[in-house]
């Protein structure tokens, strides 16, 4: 008989994987992320990948000054068992700029994800989990296809609206629907 067929997973709590981190088991620079009790090694960040969220952070902070919170591969508490690190979020406004705890699904205005290696991953498994928890909208920016995909209106669990958009032409969030960024801006 084949054990590995019987082999039971062990699937984590976002308390749990917190107190690992205390723990010194996972440590602060394990590219590493909690999706759906699931602890997942993260694909490494190649160059193109690193500019591109460098010139998303400078855009939206650029922006958006004053009008919302820009986070740059930081946790979000979607559920127990999920917390993703997506490349930027656009966050509402808080004081205290979300020190007392992660921001969760309600918090998150735009939440992108740079993808190089990690397309699918980020189309069937992300995206999916996202809609779940009813972020407003997702933009997936696919470096080798040169694309930046839009993802709206989340209805059980499935985005409504997808748009795709390639250089020449811009894109614009949801929530702020008075700012237009050229694509090329973000592909570089």
């Amino acid at each position: 008989m084949d054990m590995s067929s019987q082999a039971a997973r062990r699937y984590f709590t976002v308390e749990e994987y917190h107190r690992m981190g205390e723990a010194g088991i996972l440590r602060e620079d394990d590219r590493v992320e909690l999706i759906e009790g699931e602890i997942l090694k993260m694909s490494p960040v190649g160059s193109r990948h690193a500019a591109c969220v460098k010139r998303l952070n400078e855009l939206f902070s650029r922006l958006l000054t004053s009008r919302a919170i820009v986070g740059i591969q930081d946790p979000i508490l979607l559920n127990d068992s999920t917390e993703p690190q997506p490349d930027l979020t656009v966050l509402r406004r808080r004081d205290d700029f979300y020190a007392a705890a992660h921001p969760n699904a309600i918090d998150v205005q735009l939440l992108i994800e740079v993808a190089e290696t990690s397309i699918a991953y980020d189309r069937e498994g992300k995206l999916p989990i996202y809609a779940h928890a009813a972020i407003p909208e997702v933009w997936i920016v696919d470096l080798s296809a040169e694309v930046i995909e839009t993802y709206s209106e989340p209805v059980r669990g499935t985005y409504q609206i997808s748009r795709t958009f390639g250089r020449g032409q811009s894109v614009t969030p949801v929530n702020f629907p008075d700012i237009a960024i050229p694509v090329a801006n973000i592909l570089g």
